[in-house]
């Protein structure tokens, strides 16, 4: 899902590292990529590594999904972060970091829209979806279409809002720029300004004069949309995987995202362990065990021989190695934990008992 560097490597920390080494080590590198410092070619993509790892490290819960599930998603990098970005940022001496990030993130910057959650032109809404797994799905991936309904850009006026024949105008009180500036002096020697969004235009740049009779100026209409889900192999219940742009649409028509949360049903062979490795008890006979034997176990990829050497204890543990699930992130698959559980008969016949009893003589002799 990503070829992404680890971030405890981009920020050059261990990963036991506390929250105050972690805002050190992004201080000092935001200090040598700042763009406004640093004009070399590859500097404001080092600027924007950085700050993604910062923005999930520094927070405990973005942190302990990271951790846990390594680059997935599921979540608004940015989210929630603005005020550790404001105290760096502070400290350091810079201003203005809201600029600095929308001048290098763009926008939405490929982290969902107002990323930080403070005003401005912000997605649309993202939109759940819920995708129930196998353990097969796991092992092979799964590639499912989806039909998703949401607020999409208007087919009628094309998002604009406009009628057809009409286009929207230039907000004249604006100039077009979906925000004004108030200037206020405190006293003779300093100014306080501040910027908001237009409230003629409402932050939109263009006023509508005559609105689309399909979306009534919003240039948003509710329409089904198939979306083409793929699912790589190793996935862990409870993940989150997030289609960049496949959200609602909002009033700036700009795309929120859609996330897929994933549910690995219950096998009712396999247990799941960790590091791909599958869980299967087998039921065995006590000669089985004392005399060694072959037995056939099952797999996701069909059945396996399994050897039994001859004096193997109860509760033993074979291994059928690769046999598992592949880890997520990593190479290779686990292995297929086999648990031998000694199945006692309840019933037993006259002679049945007389040769258990015979063998029980046998062993107390030697």
């Amino acid at each position: 899902m990503t070829s992404k560097r680890d971030y405890y490597e981009v920020l050059g920390v261990q990963k036991n590292a506390s929250k105050e080494e972690i805002k050190n080590a992004y201080r000092k590198l935001a200090l040598q990529y700042h763009p406004d410092r640093n004009k070399d070619p590859g500097a404001e993509e080092k600027f924007k590594e950085i700050s993604e790892a910062y923005a999930v490290l520094y927070d405990d819960e973005k942190r302990s999904r990271y951790d846990r599930f390594g680059h997935v998603g599921g979540e608004e990098v940015f989210r929630g972060s603005e005020a550790n970005f404001e105290e760096v940022f502070r400290d350091m001496g810079f201003g203005g970091f809201r600029d600095i990030f929308e001048q290098v993130f763009g926008g939405r910057g490929g982290f969902g829209g107002d990323f930080f959650g403070f005003g401005g032109r912000r997605a649309g809404r993202d939109i759940v979806y819920d995708m129930e797994l196998t353990l097969e799905d796991v092992l092979r991936g799964k590639k499912e279409e989806v039909d998703v309904p949401k607020l999409d850009r208007c087919d009628r006026c094309g998002g604009s809002g406009a009628e057809q024949g009409t286009k929207p105008r230039k907000c004249s009180a604006c100039d077009g720029q979906g925000q004004t500036k108030r200037v206020y002096s405190q006293n003779r020697f300093s100014t306080f300004v501040t910027v908001e969004p237009c409230r003629t235009c409402h932050g939109k740049g263009q006023v509508i004069d005559h609105p689309c009779g399909n979306c009534r100026g919003t240039g948003r209409a509710t329409k089904q949309k198939r979306i083409r889900i793929e699912i790589p192999p190793g996935v862990e219940d409870g993940m989150a995987m997030q289609l960049r742009g496949e959200g609602e649409v909002s009033e700036y028509g700009i795309p929120g995202d859609l996330v897929v949360r994933i549910h690995v049903k219950k096998d009712p062979l396999f247990e799941r362990l960790e590091n791909g490795h599958l869980l299967y008890n087998l039921d065995v006979k006590f000669t089985d065990l004392a005399l060694g034997t072959e037995l056939k176990v099952p797999t996701l990829d069909g059945s396996e021989k399994l050897k039994i050497q001859q004096g193997t204890q109860p509760e033993g543990l074979l291994r059928l190695k690769g046999k598992g699930l592949p880890r997520y992130g990593a190479s290779g698959r686990g292995d297929i934990i086999v648990k031998l559980n000694v199945r006692v008969p309840t019933k037993l016949t006259d002679r049945q008992k007389s040769l258990l009893k015979e063998l029980d003589r046998e062993l107390d002799t030697n």
